[in-house]
């Protein structure tokens, strides 16, 4: 009984993948089920996905000799590259409706950890990211004990924690300080780029990669009996991904050098990497027992529990992921500007991280996101400020803008729920 209702639980709300396993006839059988779960409140990343096509579409009629050329796109991808990595790990938080509203600042204290290990030790690169990597694996051990064990709200924890780790950063930096980060490698991360022939193979391989885990799913699915998508929507998902691959790599394997003479050209390592953390953490929260518990867990914690579920272990999980993806966050984030201050993860940070993964579609509520909705709703994030910059607009519309932007997308999840609900989707 209660696993049953784990599974009620969770299929209504959402989860990681399974939900688009229909038995459908055709290509035209699948669309009529798609445009039903949409009308039934199911949105998904439809919203985020018309988002970024809209916004690209208005930016490039009022810039069209700026926006889509090579090197607007290349700084595109580092801009949005720290706040995906952060938003992919509030994703996981957001799943079982808690929140982390010092992940931000977490990304800053770790990002001041490798510095000073960089600057003042002279550590190895290797040493430091480490560092740094184990420092926000610790501080999340920290916050989902308080959380899972102690039973404290998520709010009011990292909320007190929000100040303190800021009191940290400033601590290791001093007031008013800068800490420089000059190692090459870390710097690479941001400043430099894949050679265009690797980019390529890459790409291919991605493409390649996605089509065989797609086909092999399909595959398993029939010869086990199970629920499964025509195989023409399986062939037309794994297109658009190839067209999207392939289009992103030709573009960021052009020229971008501003002067002749210097050939500047390739995928930035920070694509790479944000690819290679999408790719696991996919896998994590769709293919694993694991996944499919926080899922539970975020659908209805006292069923779960029912059912055997460790729930505190769970909570403290997530809180742990959390802060290990804001360290790497803080990383690219130190790689992208050069320095380490002591406000770096503060500010905005987490706001547009927040922004990112609710309007990629992860609710608010708990219980339905992808780690794909961090870096659909963090590119339409980035794409507002970098369009914003472009047309020399002042930095108060920004803020306008974006709030207005994550108001709606908030909107639009409560209203899917509610409709969700009223049709028994």
């Amino acid at each position: 009984m209660s696993s049953n209702t784990i599974t009620g639980s969770t299929s209504a709300q959402e989860p990681g993948g399974f939900e688009g396993d229909r038995s459908t006839d055709s290509l035209g059988g699948a669309a009529r089920a798609y445009v039903a779960r949409v009308r039934g409140g199911d949105l998904g990343a439809l919203p985020a996905i018309l988002g970024i096509l809209a916004l690209g579409l208005l930016f490039f009629a009022l810039r069209p000799e700026t926006f889509l050329t090579p090197r607007n796109m290349a700084n595109l991808a580092d801009q949005a590259a720290p706040i995906i990595i952060l938003a992919m790990g509030l994703v996981f938080i957001l799943l079982l409706g808690d929140i982390d509203l010092s992940a931000g600042v977490v990304s800053g204290v770790c990002a001041a950890v490798m510095a000073k290990l960089l600057a003042d030790a002279g550590a190895p690169w290797y040493v430091a990211v480490l560092a740094a990597i184990v420092t926000g694996a610790a501080i999340g051990l920290f916050t989902g004990s308080l959380v899972g064990l102690i039973g404290i709200p998520s709010f009011v924890v990292t909320l007190a924690l929000f100040l303190g780790w800021q009191g940290v950063t400033l601590r290791l930096i001093g007031q008013g300080g800068t800490v420089p980060v000059r190692d090459e490698v870390v710097s690479a991360i941001s400043d430099k780029n894949l050679p265009v022939v690797l980019g390529w193979v890459l790409a291919l391989v991605v493409v390649a990669l996605y089509a065989v885990l797609q086909l092999n799913r399909w595959r398993t699915q029939q010869a086990k009996g199970l629920a499964s998508q025509p195989l023409a929507v399986v062939l037309v998902r794994i297109g658009v991904i190839a067209a999207v691959v392939v289009l992103v790599t030709a573009v960021l394997s052009l020229d971008r050098a501003p002067a002749a003479g210097v050939v500047l050209a390739g995928i930035p390592y920070a694509i790479p990497l944000v690819v290679i953390l999408l790719l696991a953490l996919s896998f994590v929260l769709g293919r694993t027992s694991f996944g499919r518990h926080i899922y539970a867990v975020g659908g209805n914690a006292e069923a779960a529990r029912r059912a055997g579920i460790n729930v505190t272990k769970i909570k403290v999980s997530v809180f742990v992921i959390g802060s290990t993806l804001a360290a790497i966050s803080g990383i690219v984030a130190a790689s992208r500007l050069g320095s380490v201050a002591p406000g770096s993860g503060g500010g905005n940070t987490l706001l547009y991280a927040v922004g990112a993964a609710v309007i990629g579609g992860t609710s608010l509520f708990g219980g339905r996101g992808r780690v794909r909705d961090a870096v659909l709703g963090g590119l339409v994030v980035a794409i507002i400020a970098n369009g914003l910059g472009l047309l020399g607009t002042e930095a108060y519309l920004n803020f306008i803008i974006t709030g207005g932007v994550l108001l709606l997308a908030a909107s639009v999840d409560a209203l899917a729920r509610r409709r969700a609900a009223a049709t028994g989707h």
